[in-house]
């Protein structure tokens, strides 16, 4: 089919794709416009990477926005979600505007309304139906991506339930799921009320199999020589035969360290193939990797990426591997040592996939379990670049016969698991529940069960007596804590079930928040990061051995700044999850003590990106405190405040000021705080040298910043920075009751 061929597109919309390249639709693409997808007619496309699922949804929303409507665009996660608002970009010459909505999960963000098509993470569409967004009613479109994730148990039901809302709110929806190729995508469909469009056709041939002693087998039982060297591991053997074709390779691992220590075994092998002009623009992109934090984990990235390797796992900062990704499409980097996060994230093919750890560690499982299929196959769809490779490789390892075979039966010829929905979990259900109810989706306990029975849960459900238990234990728990009241079969949210909901909280936070805060007239700021801390919102630290021992004489140290009852050492589980909530609390204590970032990383275990990971949560969660707290004309309003604040900015209270100037950041508060200046109008009336000593020279620096702070004349031009202004170095925190160092601890973020 060609693009003239399709109907229901904008003006010069045909012509655009075939100038870009576009003669011919794929055939799933083809199949998609048969099936009416540019028509108004809902679709699900079940087929592999790389394959051609995001023009299916182009078509939809750029044929739902020629009719007059407005499309929404789902993903799972934000890096994607700015991947695709730069792709949709391209639509902007045809009059048609591209936003994007990601964070800030108490605003309706009426300016969509003005925007044709809309990309926005699941968390944060439901977020946008709980603050009542009416444009939201005038959908007439929603293309939901890697729906198979509502197999996922921590974020499946937010996508479940809010693609059941959507439909609920906008007539004649038009749902468009894109999917990797599952086991029960007609299960989807039905659920969706959608065609399905299923296919295994590939652009580019994919190839499976199995590396043992000195060769690969492929699945349809060719084999390819890979000679291991004497003292070589394998995976350093297939990296440099790719090379040699010129091809590039993603290599899979079960944990962060084993990231990192794979990409430095790598470097040496990466760095034999670069040319001149790549060991530069290397240098240049390791030069802002470096900058990025001051971390050791920064230097490492940086020292791997000049050689042609990199590393990329979820502990890395998100600067960091949006510029390890965009030097991988650039072909600058020749391999990339992943965890399998990468493999359902962004846009990131190779020549050849390398999965050298099929198992991880499962604490649920007390060890390490095998990988599903379907997160194996993610990844095997990785290879091949459409355009640039004549093929793709997907490689597992193997060091036995036994090991061979079970790889085959499991991955290679094996078909992967059907995705199921994850609603009925309680934790999900409390979150659900309460705002079904408060965004009027439903009133009585029927209601609610008829709600459910839009999503893919009952679709699969042969008996719903467990859902309606959970339903009815869900209930009795939200009117038990406040957020909801029955009279009679009605079901209403209370006042602060609509703060609850409006704020995204798990209302189990929310009473964990509420009981401490109510007995809490002066709180600490300890205090409230380790109430905060034990939230189901934040994800703690897990107690390495030995922490037991250190965080149990803090616990006893500080135990009157606690808001609740400390559990019993008796209390095995309670008592330990107490102090796993200290642990981080701590962290986030040091954080605010102006510790560098590179120690907490040593002092923790942890990576730059899980200290942003942890600061971000924190500080939502302390916004919402601060808004419950007042909500309830409790007196610690402004105690919740100021660590909101400390948090947010990462300084002492007496830096607070000074740090909320765009632009300055903790350390140039304290370089300019220790140089005599202290607070925002200080700086609009100190002298400029001064200032240019504190920000080291950086007079373009100084100018914004002297701008941001109100200053009339920021120009630095003929100012010599004062070098005295440039003597000290930030404040760090006191190490009493911290485990020094040499107890680096892995975080179950190591196994992501």
């Amino acid at each position: 089919m060609n693009p003239a061929d399709i109907p229901g597109l904008p003006a010069g919309v045909p012509d655009h794709l075939r100038e870009s390249g576009i003669e011919a639709l794929y055939p799933p693409q083809a199949e998609a416009v048969d099936a009416g997808v540019t028509e108004g007619e809902s679709l699900v496309a079940s087929v592999p990477t790389a394959s051609g699922k995001t023009l299916i949804a182009e078509l939809a929303m750029l044929s739902s926005v020629e009719r007059g409507g407005t499309a929404l665009y789902v993903v799972p996660l934000r890096a994607l979600a700015s991947e695709k608002q730069a792709e949709f970009e391209r639509w902007n010459e045809f009059g048609i505007d591209v936003g994007i909505s990601t964070g800030n999960y108490e605003s309706s963000e009426e300016w969509l309304a003005s925007r044709d098509i809309v990309v926005a993470t699941s968390e944060k569409v439901d977020s946008l139906v709980r603050n009542g967004a009416p444009w939201l009613d005038d959908l007439t479109c929603v293309v939901a991506d890697e729906v198979h994730l509502v197999d996922d148990p921590n974020r499946g039901p937010t996508l479940e339930v809010t693609l059941a809302k959507l439909r609920q709110l906008a007539t004649d929806l038009q749902v468009v799921a894109l999917s990797a190729t599952v086991d029960n995508a007609d299960e989807v469909a039905d659920w969706l009320d959608a065609e399905l469009v299923k296919s295994d056709w590939r652009p580019v041939d994919l190839r499976t199999g199995v590396h043992y002693g000195d060769a690969i087998t492929f699945d349809d039982d060719t084999q390819r020589e890979v000679p291991v060297g004497s003292g070589e591991r394998p995976t350093a053997a297939l990296v440099d035969d790719t090379l040699d074709e010129d091809g590039s390779s993603l290599v899979f691992v079960n944990s962060r360290r084993n990231a990192e220590a794979a990409a430095r075994r790598l470097s040496d092998v990466t760095a034999t193939h670069l040319t001149d002009a790549e060991r530069d623009e290397l240098d240049a992109v390791a030069d802002e990797i470096a900058a990025v934090s001051d971390t050791e984990t920064s230097d490492d990235l940086a020292a791997v990426v000049r050689t042609g390797a990199a590393f990329h796992h979820a502990g890395l900062a998100a600067e960091h591997r949006s510029l390890v990704e965009d030097a991988f499409r650039d072909r600058l980097l020749k391999a990339i040592c992943a965890t399998p996060t990468l493999a359902a994230g962004v846009n990131t093919p190779s020549r050849r996939v390398i999965v050298r750890d099929w198992r991880r560690y499962d604490g649920d499982a007390g060890g390490m379990k095998p990988l599903d299929t379907l997160e194996v196959h993610q990844m095997f769809g990785r290879a091949g670049r459409p355009g640039l490779d004549p093929y793709g490789e997907a490689v597992l390892l193997a060091d036995n016969h036994d090991t061979m075979d079970e790889l085959f039966d499991r991955y290679v010829d094996a078909d992967p698991e059907p995705v199921s929905s994850k609603l009925a979990r309680e934790p999900a259900m409390r979150t659900h529940l309460l705002a079904t109810v408060a965004s009027g989706f439903a009133r009585t306990r029927d209601g609610l069960l008829d709600f459910l029975d839009r999503t893919l849960y009952a679709v699969q459900a042969s008996d719903t007596t467990q859902l309606e238990s959970v339903v009815d234990s869900t209930i009795e728990y939200l009117i038990a804590n406040d957020f909801v009241e029955r009279e009679g079969e009605e079901i209403t949210a209370t006042g602060l079930g609509h703060t609850v909901s409006r704020l995204y909280l798990d209302p189990m936070s929310a009473a964990e928040i509420v009981d401490g805060l109510r007995d809490a007239d002066d709180p600490t700021p300890l205090g409230l990061y380790h109430l905060v801390c034990r939230t189901p919102d934040m994800y703690e630290l897990y107690l390495k051995s030995g922490d037991r021992e250190t965080y149990t004489d803090l616990c006893y140290e500080r135990e009157t700044e606690f808001l609740g009852r400390v559990p019993s050492e008796f209390e095995d589980v309670r008592f330990e999850e107490w102090l796993s909530a200290l642990k981080t609390a701590k962290l986030l204590e040091d954080w605010t003590r102006e510790v560098d970032e590179d120690r907490l990383t040593e002092r923790y275990g942890v990576g730059p990106g899980d200290i942003r990971g942890k600061v971000d949560t924190a500080e939502w969660l302390l916004g919402a405190a601060e808004r419950l707290a007042a909500d309830l004309e409790l007196d610690c309003v402004p105690s919740v405040r100021e660590a909101k604040k400390r948090v947010e900015y990462g300084v002492r209270d007496e830096l607070l000021d000074l740090a909320g100037v765009r632009g300055i950041g903790r350390k140039r508060a304290r370089r300019l705080f220790e140089a005599g200046v202290e607070d925002r109008a200080a700086l609009r009336e100190a002298d400029k040298a001064t200032v240019l000593g504190a920000l080291r020279g950086r007079e373009r620096t100084a100018e914004r910043i002297l701008e941001n702070a109100g200053r009339r004349d920021p120009s630095m031009d003929d100012v010599e920075a004062d070098e005295e202004a440039d003597a000290t170095e930030s404040v760090e925190a006191d190490d009493t009751a911290t485990p020094p160092a040499s107890e680096q601890q892995a975080s179950l973020g190591d196994f992501e």
